[in-house]
Formats: structure tokens, sequence, C-alpha cells
């Protein structure tokens, strides 16, 4: 898109488009902080298990050693003790094994994270493409590696150089040792030259991880014709999500005008608004508004209300302030209370008077409503 419109990659990779991309196993990864956690960990471990892991092969090799001639004659005996050195020789190594494998398996989480994904293994014939190969090899990502690469082999050739140097003396004196003597300091040794080496890369490893997160970073990014795309794909064409707010209206209208029959009152301006209150004594802590609206709504409202004999009351100004303090199946506003508690009040002395024949109570008067109620639209 970026060639066909021209546009430059200047906008950050939407959440989608993260999201595909890690479905494809796009995640930033960087090889040298692998490298440095693997090494330094085996160097590690060799420092606490190599002494044992030297000893115990030493052990190997001497009984494997002292077969007797016999012995090596039978061609049984022969599987039976190479098998028996092989599984020796598993359990010596297995700590080492575990150890490694452990921390490969942890070390992704601190760069990208997990990731699998059979499309990032799926043949590709880009991938044997030469010369996208070569596009590869003399890009800016081509560079940095070469980079790395030189800078890992004089960093650590040089380390080790020294550390040679200066243990060169300790070295050749390992000859003069027992063996078992010798063992033990050429697995403190190696451990601690091991280490050493090793530890150069963090250098390495704390300059590469930031460069693969912002390269990453910049392979992702979008065009703004790309971001609109997505955008409209996302949440649809204009027609189609103004059509989805218009079912949306119309059926929350609908849910509206099915409230209006089990209202108490309606509270109207008389024509402009209309605004029904219901009312449940044990269970709600103030009236709640189940329907309101404006000229032809209103109208509605009203038409409804007649016809389930809900009582309508005319008082303009708490119509008014009704109408713009609130919201469906919402509370009224605590500054209404008393206002239509007066109604409701009203409402309910209205059908008791119905019911006993009796003539109908005054409708109230003037209404407290606060100021800053009374004017909000």
């Amino acid at each position: 898109m970026a060639e066909q419109t021209g546009q430059e990659r200047t906008e950050q990779a939407t959440p989608k488009k993260l999201r595909e991309s890690r479905e494809k196993g796009q995640v930033p990864r960087s090889k040298e902080l692998n490298s440095m956690a693997l090494l330094m960990v085996a160097s590690g471990g060799f420092l606490l298990m190599g002494e044992k892991m030297l000893t115990g092969i030493r052990e190997l090799f001497t009984k494997g050693l002292s077969i007797k001639n016999i012995q090596q004659m039978d061609s049984a005996t022969m599987i039976e003790t190479l098998g028996n050195a092989l599984f020796a020789s598993m359990l010596i190594i297995a700590p080492m094994f575990v150890l490694l494998t452990v921390i490969t398996l942890l070390t992704p989480l601190a760069l990208g994270g997990w990731s699998f994904s059979m499309k990032a293994v799926s043949f590709k014939f880009e991938k044997i493409n030469p010369i996208k190969g070569l596009g590869r090899i003399f890009s800016l990502k081509g560079l940095m590696e070469l980079l790395k690469v030189l800078a890992k082999f004089f960093l650590i050739t040089g380390v080790s150089a020294i550390l040679i140097w200066v243990l060169v003396e300790e070295l050749v004196g390992l000859g003069s040792e027992p063996l078992h003597v010798a063992l033990a300091h050429v697995a403190r040794l190696c451990g601690w030259i091991f280490m050493a080496s090793s530890s150069v890369l963090i250098i390495i490893a704390l300059l590469d991880a930031p460069f693969q997160l912002w390269q990453h970073n910049k392979e992702l990014k979008m065009t703004k014709q790309e971001v609109k795309d997505e955008n409209k794909e996302t949440d649809g064409r204009p027609e189609v999500k103004s059509r989805i707010r218009n079912l949306q209206y119309e059926m929350s209208q609908r849910r509206m005008m099915d409230a209006v029959p089990d209202a108490d009152v309606i509270i109207t301006n008389p024509t402009h608004y209309a605004v029904a209150l219901r009312y449940d004594q044990g269970n709600m802590q103030a009236p709640i508004v189940v329907a309101k609206g404006a000229d032809l709504i209103a109208m509605q409202i009203r038409m409804v209300a007649e016809k389930h004999n809900v009582t309508i009351v005319s008082s303009p100004p708490l119509a008014r302030a009704l109408f713009a303090s609130t919201e469906l199946d919402q509370e009224i506003p605590a500054g209404l209370y008393v206002a239509v508690a007066t109604i409701i009040s009203y409402v309910f002395a209205l059908k008791v008077s119905t019911l006993n024949g009796e003539l109908a109570p005054d409708e109230p008067g003037d209404l407290p409503i606060p100021d800053e109620l009374r004017d909000l639209l």
C-alpha cells in the first residue's frame, strides 16, 4: 500500500495489526539476548556442577577401560556394558541439559514472549529468492548483524586471550597435580574463563534488544491510508454503521414504549416533553425514569399512557427539569425528590378517590424546583 500510494509509514501499528503479526510469528527477537543468557547460565552451571561432571566422566572412562578380555569377547556383555555407559553419561549431563532447556524456554519471555505459529514455518518463495536475500544482506539489519558478529569476535577473543595470558602459569601447573585434584581445578578455571568470556555479550545484548524492538516497530508501521482502511473493515462502512445505529435506536424506542404501561405517572410539558416515572417503595430508593421523549416521542408516550390508563400530569417546569437532567433507567436527581414526591402522592390520592367514588383531589400547584435544574434546556 505504501508503494502504491506513495505514503510513508508514519503511523504506529494498530492492535489488529499487532495481533495479526503475532499470529504470523512476527515478534521482536534478540538472538544476542538469548545467546548471552544461555552462555551465562551454562558457565554458572559449569561452576556449580563442572567438578562433579568431570569426576563422573573420569569414573566412566576408568570403568570402560577396565573391561576384562573375556568380557570383550562376549557380544551380549559388551552391548550391556555400552548401554550402561550411555545411561550413566546421560545421568551425568542431565542436570546441565535441564538447566539449559529451562533458560532457553524462559529467555523469550523477556522480549516478545512465546509465539507458536505454523505460518512462520510455512514455505514462502521469497525466502529462497536470491534478490530478496541480497536485499536483506545489504540492509540496515544486515549491517547490524555484521557489526554484532565482529564485535562478538573481537570482544570474546580479546577477553579470552587476556585470561589465558594471566592464568598461563596456573594452566601449565595443572600437569603436576594429581588427576582428581587437576579435574576439580580444571572445572573451576574453565567455569570462570567461560563466565568472563560470556559476560562481554551483555554489552552486545543491551545494544541489540532495543534495536530489535525499534526494528520490529518500524516494520509494522502503517500508512494513514492503511489505518483508514483497517478502521473501515473493523468498524464497518459509514452507511452500515448508520443503519446499525438506526436499528439500535428503534429497538431502544420499542423497549421504552413497552415500559410506559408499567409507569406510575407521566409528567408532561404538556405537549413538547413527556417523562414516565415508576416508583416501587419496597425496592427503590427513588423514582426512576422509564421513558422520556420530546415532540413526536412525547406524543407517543402520552398515547400509550392513555391507552393503559396511566395518569398524566401537566407540570412544564418539572417535565423540562426531568427531561434535561436524567437518563433512561436512572433515578431522579435529589433536588427533584420533593417535587416528584408531591406528584406521586397526588397520583396515589387520585387512584384512591376514583376507587371510592370520591371527588378527585386538586392537581399540585407550583412545585419546588432548584434553580440549577430549572433552566437546563
